[in-house]
């Protein structure tokens, strides 16, 4: 069984990151396929290049929020990607 909660970072096609945080990563994915979500929206295509899961939501939320700060986008440029 798949945790219910997943950080994930999709790489868009402008070279950027979007870091996201969701309890269904297959019904968010097509979210963002079909411009659903307001950032990924005009930079498709996207493709996942990472996704990690977590059983507490606040751990997935706190991991999402510091992915998100200045040393988590070094953490994440060193070591996620």
């Amino acid at each position: 069984m798949i945790p219910p909660y997943a950080v994930y970072i999709l790489l868009c096609a402008n070279n950027t990151y979007y870091t996201g945080f969701t309890t269904n990563i297959n019904n968010r994915l097509i979210a963002h396929r079909n411009k659903e979500v307001h950032y990924t929206k005009d930079k498709q295509p996207t493709k996942l290049v990472y996704i990690s899961y977590f059983i507490n939501k606040k751990q997935a939320y706190d991991f999402e929020r510091y992915l998100k700060s200045g040393s988590g986008i070094a953490f994440r440029n060193k070591r996620l990607l």
